[in-house]
């Protein structure tokens, strides 16, 4: 499973949601604010990247980008066959603008072009909701992590949803397309992500490392707008005490109620009571996966833990 969020997926991924109405409820503050912010940069990235059967690789670099200063770099450094390649394929799909040849041909003004309208979609549409993605990312590879310890490889695949179903030795999807991905020996990089919808995603070229994309489990009627610090009615006078910011820094990678209890001497009961203050403060998300209930750090909850000392 991949170790972050990939910025490159977050921004292909939410250009297709730009272009649709699919999530409705689960997207509809970032929409709001998406087209409140929109400039015409966004229209070069819709470009490359429609809401379409095909859109091409070269946006989301299979070997996955921690930075999205590292994806944008990685794109431009795509080989120029490779980019025509791709772009003639896309030019099958829909029709392109003329800057695309230009692009494809090495002009240097239109590269300089692309690098800042992707640079400014992500700063301008994802980059304030990062907190929220980074949080829905980490609920899920501790899930993840927690299924494959107890219950190995059947139990990550099983628990990814409904989407995915494993059939040993065969994963299958649910896809707009027919495609067999056959990993012969290899590896299979899985990449949660955020503005993913309904259905996985994968690469178009099987000769490419493989990857499948998949939707976290979005919480029920949160959105990426309802991220960000707690208001100030917040209960985070409720923090105050040693033993609920022991629980807070328990929490850390991961874990369950019942290992939180283990780990900071307390009852169930109690665990369970703390626990739910640090979620009304925002400094924690719970996750129920079939009878196990899992909890992790909000990007807040880790940096308030990092700054502070331990007694």
């Amino acid at each position: 499973m991949a170790g972050g969020p990939d910025p490159m997926w977050e921004i292909t991924l939410s250009a297709h949601l730009l272009q649709n109405r699919e999530g409705m409820v689960t997207f509809r503050s970032w929409r709001r604010y998406a087209h409140r912010h929109l400039g015409t940069w966004a229209r070069l990235v819709v470009t490359l990247a429609p809401d379409a059967r095909y859109f091409p690789d070269f946006l989301t670099p299979a070997e996955g980008t921690s930075s999205v200063e590292e994806g944008i770099d990685t794109l431009l450094s795509t080989p120029r066959g490779r980019l025509r390649d791709e772009l003639a394929t896309l030019a099958a799909v829909k029709a392109l603008p003329g800057w695309c040849h230009r692009w494809a041909t090495g002009d240097a003004e239109t590269a300089r072009g692309v690098r800042s309208a992707f640079y400014t979609f992500y700063q301008t549409l994802i980059a304030p909701f990062w907190d929220v993605i980074q949080s829905e990312f980490a609920a899920e590879r501790a899930r993840g992590s927690h299924a494959f310890l107890n219950d190995g490889l059947d139990g990550l695949l099983n628990g990814i949803g409904p989407a995915l179903r494993w059939r040993p030795p065969i994963l299958e999807a649910d896809y707009p397309i027919d495609q067999d991905l056959y990993l012969n020996g290899g590896g299979l990089l899985l990449v949660p992500s955020f503005f993913c919808w309904r259905t996985p995603v994968t690469l178009a070229d099987p000769e490419l490392l493989p990857v499948l994309v998949y939707p976290v489990a979005h919480r029920l009627g949160i959105t990426p707008a309802d991220s960000g610090a707690p208001s100030a009615d917040r209960p985070l006078a409720a923090l105050l005490g040693t033993t609920r910011a022991a629980v807070l820094r328990a929490i850390n990678e991961g874990c369950t109620t019942t290992e939180l209890s283990r780990r900071t001497g307390t009852s169930m009961a109690s665990a369970s009571q703390h626990a739910s203050v640090l979620r009304d403060a925002r400094l924690i998300v719970t996750r129920r996966h079939r009878n196990t209930v899992i909890h992790t750090l909000t990007p807040l909850g880790a940096a308030l833990t990092a700054k502070t000392p331990l007694a």
